[in-house]
């Protein structure tokens, strides 16, 4: 009889304490904050303008294998085109030494080959898409593109970085902002968009974005010539209503592998 009333009580005791243990809810628990560095390089087709016609995918791969990025944007990349070398993908090269994952988006042919913008990325690409970017009718100019990645972060979280060069008229970057903002503007994900915007902080182009757009800056500093640089047009931004959020931005000194500065930017999620 004894033993029977100590079992009753043990099983009570433990019965009590598992029950008044709350369960873990995993929709209640904190993520853990992921942290993000990302660059934006107008890379001149590898081409360092002091060098002549030398083509220097080594000199850029420096570059961002110096700041370790997990996203990098890149502008003006050669694909098999004669002036760069047949056959040569400036962006899988840059991805291979670098180790990093990419996606070429094509803007125009360029010496019987493509000429674009690209994306490097540390993380899984699980989806990509490009969209080419409007010109006006009456305002010829080289055709411009934006090519953009989802990707999963180690926390299973899936973001969208993109990278993007406008034009050189101030109506077409209108249109082109606009354009991107009709693709990119409603979406659910986090998003991070970079590039080569060839537009001041205090521009209309600029403004359109910064209704959408947190730029990781406010007194952004001058990208362009690489020597005295005195004019701000590479951004990095990040979509309102996310949980990103950018800081540390700065511009990098390095002169000698193209003909913009690279502009780096930490973001927490």
């Amino acid at each position: 009889m004894m033993k029977n009333l100590l079992y009753c009580a043990l099983t009570l005791i433990l019965c009590a304490a598992f029950t008044s243990a709350p369960d873990k809810d995993p929709e209640n628990v904190s993520p853990e904050k992921q942290l993000l560095k990302v660059m934006t390089y107008n890379i001149h087709h590898c081409n360092p303008p002091s060098a002549g016609d030398k083509i220097d995918v080594e000199a850029i791969a420096k570059v961002i294998n110096a700041e370790k990025p997990d996203f990098v944007a890149l502008q003006e990349v050669d694909v098999n085109t004669e002036r760069s070398g047949k056959g040569k993908n400036q962006a899988q090269q840059l991805a291979e030494l670098t180790g990093m994952k990419f996606y070429f988006s094509k803007a125009i042919d360029h010496q019987g080959g493509d000429y674009g913008v690209a994306v490097l990325s540390r993380f899984p690409i699980v989806d990509s898409v490009r969209y080419d970017l409007p010109v006006h009718a009456d305002k010829p100019e080289e055709n411009r593109t934006i090519a953009a990645v989802t990707v999963v972060l180690p926390s299973k979280q899936k973001m969208i970085f993109a990278s993007t060069h406008l034009g050189l008229k101030e109506p077409n970057r209108l249109l082109q902002a606009e354009k991107i903002i009709e693709h990119f503007g409603k979406t659910k994900l986090p998003m991070i968009l970079a590039g080569d915007f060839n537009a001041v902080p205090e521009s209309p182009v600029i403004a359109h974005f910064d209704k959408y757009f947190t730029r990781t800056c406010s007194d952004c500093k001058p990208t362009i010539p690489v020597e005295n640089p005195d004019k701000t047009i590479d951004f990095i931004m990040s979509n309102k209503g996310s949980k990103l959020r950018g800081s540390n931005t700065r511009v990098i000194d390095e002169q000698y592998a193209s003909d913009h500065l690279p502009v780096v930017a930490e973001f927490e999620l």
